[in-house]
């Protein structure tokens, strides 16, 4: 009985492992091709559709967003390709 209860606390520690190393990150991205009023509200949804982003906000003036995400959930791949793909091509901003 010992062995089998060893044995679901090492099953339930791996398993819990990736959830316990993930972290709220916060990411600022430049994005291009946002020349009208609309354009944030077409970024903002296309990150808020990855899963993983809890929030989102858009600079028109200053061409960004800011991402909060779940790292084990989202990367920054994920969130450059969501806006790449609704038109306004993004990078980190350095």
């Amino acid at each position: 009985m010992n062995k089998v209860l060893a044995f679901a606390a090492f099953a339930v520690t791996i398993i819990a492992a990736p959830t316990a190393m993930a972290a709220e990150r916060t990411i600022t991205l430049a994005v291009k091709n946002m020349y009208c009023a609309s354009c944030p509200s077409i970024v903002k949804g296309s990150l808020e559709a990855v899963p993983g982003v809890a929030k989102v906000a858009v600079s028109y003036k200053d061409k960004t967003a800011t991402i909060v995400y779940d790292d084990a959930k989202a990367d920054v791949n994920q969130l450059t390709s969501a806006t790449t793909q609704a038109g306004y091509p993004s990078a980190p901003k350095s």
